[in-house]
């Protein structure tokens, strides 16, 4: 899994291994030594609603005939084990446990058949949401962009995009338990649709929507998102 990292107040990138730790520069570094960086540095991230079949019918909304696209600044990246600060102007946010995308190469107008040549790999995000902006503003842009806003990591992985399980705990407790095979825009679909709006750059997120469940945090809880294949996205809430 990639992963970035600060030792000794550098910022560095590597491998991690759940046999050796972190491998770096030809250095074995003890992941008690490191404090984990998100995973890349988006120049955007761009978000997709509505794009699980159960998550639709659970809000009782019919299937999107296009992917429905949204974007969070990057000043909202927050590393995984930072903290997610509630804003004084909302008194309702809430975790949504996604699947993101992470782009390997710049791109543009690419089709489906050729998504796969232009994908680093996937890693966990946490779509943090203040519900009651949302429902006020008409609109997303407030909602979504709060500063920490979009926690990602622990790293990135290559995993079969299709079919992995995607669970969300808040305090221990599972709150969403889906798979990805629930999607309605496949990863391939949803980059050739992206990449024919706006130019995707290396490093750039797309996150790939959030199956049913989502719900409130509070301040002090503790909200992990875990995608088989890659680990677990684990932040506090401030």
């Amino acid at each position: 899994m990639i992963v970035r990292f600060l030792h000794n107040g550098i910022a560095r990138g590597g491998w991690y291994s759940s046999d050796h730790g972190i491998i770096s520069g030809g250095e074995v570094l003890p992941t008690e030594d490191v404090t984990l960086l998100p995973p890349c540095q988006p120049s955007k991230i761009v978000c997709v609603g509505l794009n699980y079949v159960q998550h639709a019918q659970e809000l009782k909304m019919p299937l999107p005939e296009e992917p429905i696209l949204f974007l969070k600044p990057p000043s909202a990246v927050l590393p995984a084990g930072g903290q997610i600060f509630y804003p004084p102007s909302s008194q309702q946010v809430d975790y949504e446990g996604e699947m993101a995308v992470v782009i390997g190469k710049r791109c543009r107008d690419v089709p489906a058949e050729e998504a796969e040549n232009y994908i680093l790999g996937y890693t966990c995000f946490n779509d943090v949401t203040a519900r009651d902006l949302q429902k006020r503003d008409g609109q997303w842009t407030r909602a979504k962009s709060f500063d920490t806003f979009a926690p990602f990591g622990p790293g990135i992985a290559r995993i079969d995009p299709s079919h992995a399980g995607i669970k969300t705990r808040v305090n221990g407790h599972t709150v969403q338990d889906s798979n990805t095979s629930d999607l309605i825009f496949s990863v391939p679909l949803l980059i050739e649709f992206i990449s024919r709006v706006m130019t995707l750059e290396q490093g750039d997120v797309i996150a790939t929507g959030t199956p049913p469940g989502v719900g409130p945090l509070k301040r002090g809880d503790s909200v992990e998102v875990e995608i088989e294949g890659i680990g677990a996205l684990q932040n506090s809430v401030a």
